[in-house]
């Protein structure tokens, strides 16, 4: 190229606008030259200097702009070589646009051309189709006995085979795809239900694995076989996978449950026993028999003992379900299944025996039984025994009423004290059941003994309730009982017994206050048979009491006598009750007896009218006392228990001569006994006599000005018990421990 033409080509670069770095640039370079001027030329030493200085600025100078001149000629020229090669690519663009559309045209003048030879491709397509049927139509002619030589080999069970010839056939039907297209030849149509029926037969044959495994291993191994070859084979796009694999594990789980848990095989009621007893012995047999046949007739990763154990464990569960879930069970079925649940299934007689290996381990699966379930269970089991209890008891309860009627006597022991199996029919039901439950769960063991303490109190409530009717019906005469007392003495034995084996119903670690509604109640037995006795007591010494206070009294102890005779006879009996209740009942009858001559005293049927009398009354009450005490001594009830010294006490306000010193008397009285009152102290002075108005409000004033009297105690509580003065009453036995 010219340079002419390199001229013209150069491109015209038009002025514009100054930057503001140049500029910023230029201040600071001025700047710079004229700080180093004014440095350089400060001293007139240097100004001879100044022409070098000059020179080697314009030196410098120059070479700047020689530099500047060649780099800015160096760029030029590298911008007019690069606008010459773009205009060439553009000429060299324009050419092969032009190409390009000479070859587009010309293309398409060759498809106009090959339309009419279309036909004639379509023709040569056909001819290779029906050459490639040409070759596969003796195949195609033996489908028909191929598909029935298979349905034999498959009724035959002869699955390897059948499996052959099953794929011989579809691989030609695919090729036969190949050729076709999606057109489908009838001949195939059959092959679809061909391959159903061979998975069928697969599925039985899994659905017998134990018993093939015991048998005939090898069919098995054969279904197996072709399971898994299926399952591995790719298949052809549109086709559904055939996964026989899944379909054979399937069966075989639900030949299992059939086998053992098939609705024929679920128990009826009453037979659950027998049912859990098959299953105890036939499941370790299923699993010790998969573990050494079946085991080998399958792959690895079957882990067929695993899935043995699951099955099972699974079926179970789901029976044991739908057992619950319909007519609830009895009593024997509900411990029975509570009992094989929790302590036999897991056990080493069955699921962990030592003969089965790890894979059997079902511990760690959902439980048979859920909380639910055991709890529902054992509330079956202790509603069926509550009222299976409770009907034993009022049987025993109604053949003891049954006794009382008797002309014997009650049955004693060897001690002599009367005896009745009763109690110990009680605590043996009551304890057997606590027992029977013990080995099952602890849960179910604490809901037995709550039931067998609840049936115990409604028990004993009843027996009270019975030993009322009793005394009513004895002393209505509707029917008089020939030894009403002595069986009262035994029923008192009865809840001597049963108080002191109630603590057997006790459980290890249960709340010590589980036995107070129990106790509770056998107290209130108790002191319900001491008022009885006492009521029988009192209704013997009434009439005598009645003569009591009397001239007859003061002048003859015969009428004591009596009262301490027909006591004597009634209580001769005592002693046929066990100890400490003896000495309960003992002490019972004398405060009664005394409680019934101090309300006697408080009648005012009599006044001493002198001092003779007066004397005679306190000798009586002196001698009445040490005559009641000698009674119940001999009756063998022990000295500290006497409560007759109340009548010395008496003695002494009636024996006092001076009235001056009643006041003092009568504080006395009332230090001894807090609970006497006004009303009983101006009964006795009443009885006393001879007092004037101002003597007795005299010596009532000491009782006022007292201190107010501090709560009685059980055995203190004699004059809170009397009424002062109060009509006539059939006992005086409103509070006290017999109350």
């Amino acid at each position: 190229m010219d340079s002419a033409a390199k001229d013209e080509m150069r491109p015209t670069l038009s002025p514009g606008p100054e930057w503001p770095e140049q500029e910023r640039a230029e201040r600071l370079a001025r700047g710079a030259a004229l700080k180093w001027a004014s440095g350089i030329f400060y001293q007139p030493e240097q100004l001879a200097r100044l022409g070098q200085y000059r020179s080697r600025e314009v030196q410098r100078t120059c070479s700047l702009e020689a530099r500047l001149k060649s780099v800015m000629q160096s760029y030029l020229e590298g911008v007019q070589t690069g606008v010459w090669q773009l205009a060439r690519a553009l000429e060299a663009v324009q050419e092969t646009r032009e190409a390009l559309s000479q070859a587009c045209g010309l293309l398409q003048g060759v498809s106009q051309a090959s339309q009419p030879l279309q036909p004639l491709r379509e023709q040569v397509a056909q001819h290779k189709q029906l050459q490639a049927l040409s070759q596969l139509l003796p195949r195609l002619r033996a489908v028909p006995a191929a598909v029935a030589h298979t349905e034999i080999l498959i009724d035959a069970q002869q699955f390897l085979e059948a499996y052959v010839s099953l794929r011989e056939l579809e691989q030609l039907r695919e090729d036969t795809w190949a050729l076709l297209g999606v057109l489908e030849l009838p001949v195939f149509q059959g092959l679809d239900l061909l391959a159903e029926a061979l998975g069928q037969a697969l599925e039985a044959a899994a659905g017998t694995a134990g018993k093939l495994a015991r048998e005939d291993p090898a069919l098995l191994v054969a279904a197996v076989r072709v399971a898994e070859v299926e399952t591995g084979r790719t298949t052809p796009l549109g086709q559904a996978p055939r996964d026989w694999r899944q379909r054979c594990l399937r069966a075989l789980q639900e030949g299992l449950e059939r086998a053992h848990f098939g609705s024929p095989l679920l128990p009826a009621p009453g037979a659950l026993a027998e049912w859990l007893e098959a299953l105890r012995v036939a499941l370790p047999v299923e699993l010790a028999t998969a573990e050494a046949l079946v085991v080998p007739c399958c792959p690895p990763h079957y882990n067929v003992v695993q899935l043995w154990a699951y099955t099972l464990h699974t079926g179970l569960r789901r029976s044991l379900q739908h057992l619950l879930t319909g007519p609830e069970l009895g009593a024997a079925d509900a411990f029975t299944l509570l009992h094989w649940v929790l302590h036999v299934y897991l056990g080493q007689e069955m699921m962990g025996s030592l003969e089965l290996g790890p894979e059997a381990d079902v511990s760690q699966l959902e439980p048979l039984l859920t909380v639910e379930n055991i709890e529902q269970l054992e509330a079956t089991f202790v509603a069926n025994v509550q009222a299976n209890v409770a009907q034993w008891l009022q049987n025993a309860l109604d053949e003891e009423v049954a006794e009382w009627g008797r002309k014997q006597e009650p049955n004693t022991d060897s001690s002599g004290s009367y005896y009745s199996p009763l109690p110990a029919i009680v605590m043996q039901i009551l304890e057997e059941n606590i027992r029977v439950a013990s080995p099952v769960s602890e849960s179910l063991q604490r809901r037995v003994q709550g039931m067998a303490l609840s049936e115990l109190g409604v028990f004993l409530r009843s027996f009270s309730d019975a030993l009322i009717r009793f005394s009513r019906d004895h002393l209505r005469g509707e029917a008089v009982a020939p030894h009403y007392v002595p069986y009262l003495l035994a029923a008192l034995n009865h809840q001597s017994a049963l108080s002191s084996s109630v603590s057997v119903l006790q459980l290890d670690g249960a709340a010590s206050g589980a036995l107070a509604p129990v106790e509770a109640a056998l107290d209130d037995l108790q002191r319900r048979i001491c008022r009885l006795v006492l009521e029988a007591l009192l209704a013997e010494l009434q009439a005598l009491f009645a003569a009591l206070p009397s001239r007859r009294w003061l002048s003859s102890p015969e009428l004591l006598e009596s009262v301490c005779k027909r006591t004597e006879r009634f209580c001769r009996d005592f002693w046929r009750v066990r100890n400490p209740m003896v000495q309960v009942l003992l002490a019972e009858a004398e405060r009664a007896v005394v409680l019934q001559y101090l309300r006697a005293l408080m009648q005012g049927r009599l006044v001493c009218r002198g001092a003779d009398e007066r004397t005679q009354a306190a000798e009586r009450l002196e001698h009445d006392a040490a005559q009641l005490q000698q009674l119940f001594l001999g009756l063998g009830l022990e000295e500290s228990a006497h409560c007759a010294p109340v009548l010395l006490a008496l003695r002494k306000l009636l024996n006092l001569h001076d009235p001056a010193l009643l006041g003092l008397e009568v504080a006395c009285l009332r230090q001894q006994f807090p609970d006497v009152s006004e009303d009983h102290v101006s009964a006795l002075l009443d009885l006393r006599g001879g007092l004037s108005q101002e003597q007795r409000l005299a010596a009532l004033s000491f009782l006022k000005a007292g201190p107010p009297p501090s709560p009685c105690a059980d055995r203190r509580a004699l004059f809170s018990l009397v009424p002062a003065p109060a009509p006539a009453s059939a006992s005086c036995l409103r509070s006290g421990f017999c109350a």
